[in-house]
This record gives C-alpha cells, sequence and structure tokens, in this order.
C-alpha cells in the first residue's frame, strides 16, 4: 500500500502533479524528445507519492530484442562523419524509448535532470527572475510575475510570450526547458525576449534568490485568504498552521487559493482536506493490474476548518493534487469553487529510481474523486465561473479573489 512518509532510497512514491510527489529513488524535469528520433522509433516508438513494493507482486514483462538498435548504431557508427558521444547517444536512445509510450507525463530524466526535478518539487528553485510561466495557446507564457522580483520590476508583463533568453531562440522549448534557461546563479544576468502583441521586447535581468514558500495568509476583516502554490513536504503542517492562526484572529470565512497550483505530495494534500474532511476517503487510485490501487483517508479529529465558510479559487493551472483538493471538498459539499475550470489531470505517476541517478517518470494509475469521476482531460468546473484576463492580472486587478470576497 502507499506509504506517506519514508526514509529516501528506501521506497518509492506516486505523485500528482501536472504537466505532475512523493519520490522514490536514484533516476527527472520534463525533456523535449529525444535529439536522435531514429533511436526513439527503434526502441518502441507530467502531483506525488512513494509506493511500497507489493510484496512481490510484479507485472511480467516480456523481453524485448534490440538487436535491431544495435544494428543501425553500427551503421550510423561507421558512416557518419564525426565525432559519436556514446553517453548521449544511450541517454537519448533511453528518451525515446520511453516516450514511445505515447503519454505525456511518463518520461525519461538523466541524473542531472532528476536533481533539477526534485528541486522542483520542493520549491528550490535557486535563482531566477520571478516568472510563473504555463503552455497557452501552443506558446510558453507569462502567467503572472511574482512581486519584488527582477522580472515585475523591469516591466515584464502576464501574456508575455516568451521567445528568447541570451539571444537564443527558446519559443520551441517545452515549459521545464525554458525556466532551465531563465534560472541561473544568483547575481548572473540573463536577456529576456518577449513578444507583446505584434512587438518584441527585451530586458537585462539580474537573477536573484526566489522565496518560494509553497503556503501563505492574508486577512481581509474576518476572512482569511490562504494561498497555497503546491503541495511539498512542509505544505501540510503550514496550511495547518495558517488554518490555526486564522482561527485564532476570530476569522469565520476561508478562502483558500489553489490557482496556478500544478500539484505535489499526495500526502500533502491529504493533510490539507484533513482540515475539513474527517476520516473519510479523500482519493481513489485504479490501475489495470490492481498493484497500484489505493485508497486515501483524511486524518480523524483534526477537521478544524469544518463547518467554516470555505470558497476555493481555481483557475487553468490548478492541477494533480491541487485537483484532488477542490474535488474532494466540491464532493463533500465543504466549499464552493470560484473561478475557472482546473487543468484536468486525473492521472498518478511512480518514480523509478536508478543506482546511477537516472529516474523514470511512469504513469500507473489513475484517480478518482470521491464520488468517483475521474477528471483527466476534462478537470473540475468551479460552482461560480469568473474568468480573469491577463490585462487584469497585469493590473492587479483579481475579479476572481473579489467574488470570493463577495460570497
Amino acid at each position: 500500500m502507499a506509504k506517506q512518509t519514508a526514509k529516501k532510497n528506501e521506497t518509492k512514491e506516486l505523485y500528482y502533479q501536472s504537466p505532475a510527489i512523493e519520490k522514490k529513488v536514484n533516476l527527472t524535469t520534463t525533456i523535449i524528445v529525444a535529439a536522435i528520433a531514429l533511436f526513439g522509433g527503434l526502441l518502441a516508438g507530467a502531483n506525488w507519492d512513494k509506493i511500497e513494493s507489493y510484496f512481490g507482486m510484479k507485472k511480467q514483462v516480456a523481453n524485448v530484442d534490440f538487436s535491431a538498435l544495435n544494428s543501425v548504431y553500427e551503421k550510423l557508427a561507421e558512416n557518419y562523419d564525426g565525432d559519436l558521444d556514446k553517453t548521449k547517444i544511450i541517454e537519448e536512445a533511453k528518451r525515446g524509448l520511453v516516450k514511445a509510450a505515447g503519454d505525456d507525463y511518463t518520461y525519461y530524466l538523466t541524473a542531472a535532470e532528476a536533481e533539477e526535478f526534485e528541486k522542483d518539487l520542493n520549491g528550490d528553485v535557486g535563482a531566477g527572475i520571478g516568472v510563473e510561466i504555463g503552455q497557452r495557446d501552443g506558446y510558453v507564457k507569462v502567467l503572472r510575475t511574482t512581486p519584488d522580483n527582477p522580472a515585475r520590476k523591469a516591466g515584464v508583463l502576464a501574456g508575455d510570450i516568451i521567445y528568447k533568453a541570451d539571444d537564443e531562440d527558446i519559443s520551441t522549448l517545452t515549459v521545464d526547458e525554458v525556466a532551465k534557461k531563465l534560472r541561473g546563479a544568483a547575481g548572473t544576468k540573463v536577456k529576456l525576449t518577449v513578444v507583446r502583441g505584434s512587438e518584441e521586447k527585451s530586458f537585462e535581468l539580474t537573477r536573484e534568490t526566489i522565496n518560494n514558500v509553497s503556503v501563505y495568509a492574508d486577512y481581509e476583516g474576518k476572512t482569511a485568504i490562504i494561498t497555497i502554490s503546491r503541495f511539498d513536504q512542509d505544505t501540510g503542517r503550514l496550511a495547518r498552521e495558517k488554518a490555526q492562526e486564522a482561527i485564532d484572529k476570530g476569522c469565520d470565512k476561508f478562502i483558500i487559493d489553489l490557482r496556478g497550483n500544478g500539484g505535489g505530495y499526495v500526502s500533502a494534500a491529504k493533510e490539507v482536506a484533513s482540515l475539513w474532511i474527517d476520516g473519510k476517503i479523500v482519493v481513489e487510485q485504479k490501475s489495470g493490474n490492481g498493484l497500484y490501487d489505493e485508497k486515501t483517508y483524511a486524518n480523524r479529529n483534526q477537521a478544524i476548518l469544518a463547518g467554516k465558510k470555505t470558497i476555493v479559487l481555481t483557475n487553468g493551472s490548478t492541477a494533480s493534487a491541487s485537483e484532488i483538493v477542490a474535488g474532494a471538498l466540491k464532493d463533500y459539499g465543504l466549499a464552493t469553487l470560484i473561478g475557472e475550470k482546473t487543468f484536468g489531470k486525473g492521472s498518478v505517476q511512480a518514480l523509478e529510481s536508478f543506482t546511477t541517478g537516472e529516474m523514470l517518470r511512469v504513469t500507473v494509475a489513475k484517480w478518482y474523486t470521491p464520488n468517483g469521476k475521474n477528471i483527466n482531460h476534462e478537470g473540475i468546473e468551479p460552482d461560480k465561473k469568473v474568468e480573469r484576463s491577463f490585462e487584469q492580472i497585469n493590473k492587479e486587478e483579481d475579479p476572481q479573489l473579489d467574488a470570493a470576497l463577495k460570497y
């Protein structure tokens, strides 16, 4: 059964995160398709929780004859005019093999990528320029800039299309690859070029260490506004602390902001849901072979917000583990959802690690809300739909929060 806490290198974890963990051991971030497409084709073609080995139960796997792959490599080595990097060839062959599964959330990570992935999962983004980015309309766009960080100070706006970094065209890269280009050591500079409307705009930015806490709270009279940016190992504790702080302040209304929350550890989602739900099921996962079937229940006697008026804010970037919380609260009638339809990631991934430091992220199951609904590719519709445009974000106007405050 899924173990919610375990020492590193002892178990493997499932996670619920998008484009979407508790972690497993030794094998990392999002990758673009193999550079050597030839190998990818021949080899057979994104929340999170550790899963213990199922008492030796394993799916029977038939061996694959890779002699055709060796034949291709021999012809390549014999005829290629240049030097071949064998390490890269093997890495890209592995990448192509995994990509052939045809699932966006199943992919191979090199050791370096795996290390970055785990840092991302726990909010250790190091130094950057202070932007939240995401895939929109076929482009990687700025979704928002964070206060007191370089991008906002320089005039980067939500809705800007990321075009270049240091004059290198990065417009065809994935969200995670773009993020890697924008990060770097504190104090180093990056030239960011964006497309805004029909114009190109460039900014010289100096990277700064980004303060990236997963939970924080604001207050409007007796209303507590608790923002949860991700579900990491500290999120459950921090959310409970902020909830108790708000109760102590006499708050009788709670707005939980899950907008832009791409997911994380299911154990953290369980802890957050347990602020309202007492002992009932939070999420159920089901797999085709039954090995990853699991029901996760809320903690007992810890629902300190039960009966409190609660509104959950959602948008198209509310995904995976954050959808678990939103879905459970909605199913039980414990909260009103205001905003936009959520992302729609209803699958579960395990992290399989290797002694070499590489990692395999693989989809192992689907998850279901307490009412038995799988939201994959569908998302969760809010009870009250309120949209928020990029223009409103840039003007720091928030009609979704305004609606929640008035509700």
